[in-house]
Parts: structure tokens; C-alpha cells; sequence
């Protein structure tokens, strides 16, 4: 199957196309058809992701595959949440976002940092499916007091697993296993393989 993914986020890029590596499913990229972002009005992660799916499927003429996802904070209330990537302000400036974070939880104690990371993903066999697959995902943690390591992407360097430390710090195979997006991937093939 081909499919187009609708982002043009390069860390979720690169971990969606490692986590589907093996599974006879071909990813390209909706920049390689001239696809800019779609425009995010919806009001949960499932709304987002139908709507850039819907996006990238009407103007490739191919199946679409998004993932819509962000960092929830207990003691925001679920913020930043829908805005994760845009929360300092400007889309995708992960070390502003990051700050700014941290800044907001300056004075929150540990027992009150609870988190967890949120993805949806949606697949639509063409633009106007009236069934597409979603499949979503949490990873749970809290966030540091300060940024540790330096892999992954985006709100990693400040979350931390309780059983697998600082997520800025996990190799890709251990992320990709037990992340939110690892478990809405996994749980997406699941779907797939009913399918075939």
C-alpha cells in the first residue's frame, strides 16, 4: 500500500517511517508532492488528523495517513495540548516551546508535573472516506525541571518516563516501542492486517 503522510514534521517523519519499515506499507512524503501543511481548526486530536489526511488524500489522489499529537499537562489542565507545537508561538520552534513550558511549571512541585503525550492517527483510503481507520496512542510521564538528553524531538528533552528515564535520552528502538506514537503505530497495523 501507498500511502502519503500528511506532515511535514521531520522527527515524526523519520519515527512513522521506522515503525512501518517492515510492514509492506510505502510512506512518501506529502512535500514530495508540493503538499504544504493543512490548516489544524479542529477541536481534538481526531478532528486535526482527519483534516490533514483529508488534505494530503484530495491533492495526491492517494491514500493519506496523519498523525495529529501533542504533550497534555495535568496542572495546565491538558495545556499545551492541541497547541503543543505552536506554543511558545511559532510552529515547530521546540526549544521556545520548551521554555516556555518550563517557565509556566517554574514553581509546580514533582507530585504535580504529571503528563503524557497524546497521538491520533488517521487513515483514509481516499479524501472522502466515510470510515477511516484511527488509532491513537498515550505515553505518560512528567516533565523535568530542566531539558536532559539529546535525542528525539519536541517535547522529549523534558519528559520523563518513570520506567525508562528522560525521553531525550532513549534510543529510537526503545521510543518507538513504548511512545505514544509506538503504541497508535502498532495499534494502526493491528487495524491493517484485519483489512487484508
Amino acid at each position: 500500500m501507498k500511502l502519503v503522510l500528511a506532515s511535514s514534521n521531520l522527527g515524526k517523519l523519520a519515527e512513522i517511517h521506522k515503525v512501518l519499515a517492515d510492514s509492506g506499507i510505502e510512506l512518501v512524503a506529502q512535500s514530495e508532492f508540493g503538499i504544504g501543511d493543512a490548516e489544524e481548526t479542529g477541536a481534538t486530536f481526531v478532528e486535526n488528523a482527519l483534516i490533514k489526511a483529508r488534505h494530503a488524500a484530495r491533492l495526491s489522489g492517494l491514500p493519506a495517513l496523519a498523525d495529529d499529537s501533542g504533550l497534555c499537562v495535568d496542572a495546565l489542565g491538558g495545556a499545551p495540548g492541541l497547541h503543543s507545537a505552536r506554543y511558545a508561538g511559532t510552529h515547530g520552534d521546540n526549544a521556545a516551546n520548551n521554555a516556555k513550558l518550563l517557565a509556566v511549571l517554574r514553581d509546580v512541585p514533582d507530585d504535580r508535573r504529571s503528563a503524557h503525550f497524546h497521538c491520533t492517527l488517521a487513515l483514509l483510503r481516499r479524501a472522502d472516506d466515510p470510515a477511516p481507520l484511527i488509532a491513537e496512542g498515550i505515553w505518560r510521564g512528567h516533565i523535568l525541571h530542566a531539558p536532559q538528553g539529546d535525542k528525539g524531538f519536541g517535547y522529549d528533552p523534558i519528559f520523563f518516563d518513570p520506567s525508562h528515564g528522560p525521553a531525550g535520552e532513549l534510543d529510537a528502538a526503545v521510543k518507538n516501542r513504548i511512545s505514544h506514537r509506538g503504541f497508535a503505530l502498532a495499534r494502526l497495523r493491528e487495524l491493517l492486517s484485519r483489512l487484508s
